[in-house]
């Protein structure tokens, strides 16, 4: 299976890279995100360890269970060859509604098909109100016009 754009990448191939991965996040689809994975993947996550796309799944919908109203903004920092280094911010809710802006960076490595076979995550959860919250958008892909995180000063 191929998920283009391919490795080595170029600063619009990563751009991409990253924009692909942000609306499949923003879908909350587990399966569909899992897809972008190889099957033995492996991840951490804050302090959790994961192998595999079966434990993708399952990881993420844990996740979209307990972060409720989710949207993600993922920004490129770097890239060489088959890494790239992204920073991104999503708010999210609990089942209380209080409402959080969570911030992190990931480092992601691709195999030669664009499949990423490690990612790295760190994220730090700050707590917001709900008038504080900039991300606002439908349920789904982030809109073409609406500002990323550079343009959002986050």
């Amino acid at each position: 299976m191929s998920r283009p754009p391919l490795p080595p990448f170029d600063a619009a191939t990563a751009a991409q890279k990253v924009r692909l991965a942000e609306d499949a996040w923003n879908s909350r689809e587990p399966e569909r995100v899992s897809l972008a994975y190889t099957v033995d993947s492996v991840w951490r996550n804050r302090s959790e360890f994961l192998q595999g796309r079966e434990a993708i799944v399952e990881f993420l919908q844990r996740k979209w269970d307990r972060e409720l109203e989710y949207r993600l903004i993922k920004e490129l920092w770097a890239y060489h060859e088959n890494r790239i280094a992204v920073r991104f911010a999503y708010e999210w809710h609990d089942e209380m509604g209080k409402w959080f802006r969570s911030y992190g960076n990931e480092n992601w490595e691709f195999d030669e098909n664009g499949l990423m076979r490690r990612r790295i995550a760190s994220i730090n959860d700050l707590a917001i109100k709900e008038g504080e919250r900039k991300y606002q958008w439908a349920h789904g892909p982030r809109p073409l016009d609406h500002p990323g995180l550079s343009e959002l000063g986050l």
